[in-house]
């Protein structure tokens, strides 16, 4: 049987946590003056990914856990 790779853009936009995969957060890159602070402040919040998706990114990257 051939050797499981990751995907490597995968791997770049998620990290495995205990869990579930963290991902990045959009919104939080540029153009920060003209958002709130309340709405930056959401936006530091971690991010987990959905459950409907953790089945896809099992197969994406099934060393990460």
């Amino acid at each position: 049987m051939p050797k499981l790779k990751t995907n490597r853009a995968a791997a770049k936009r998620f990290r495995p946590t205990a869990k579930g995969f963290k991902r990045s957060q959009s919104h939080r890159r540029h153009i920060l003056t003209s958002k709130t602070s309340k709405r930056k402040r959401q936006l530091r919040a971690p991010s987990m990914v959905s459950k409907q998706d953790l089945v896809r990114l099992d197969s994406l990257m099934p060393h990460a856990k």
